[in-house]
């Protein structure tokens, strides 16, 4: 088990797939609204 594995994350990594062990990030992270932001909303 090492490099040439597929169902290990280093195997992934040296074939350059993707799989269970090895998800794909996520390109944009949801931001967490403030507490200026959420009152702006209720003003409207």
């Amino acid at each position: 088990m090492g490099r040439g594995d597929r169902k290990t994350k280093r195997g992934k990594i040296a074939i350059g797939t993707y799989g269970r062990l090895r998800p794909r990030r996520k390109k944009f992270k949801v931001k967490p609204t403030t507490v200026a932001e959420q009152s702006k909303k209720e003003l409207q």
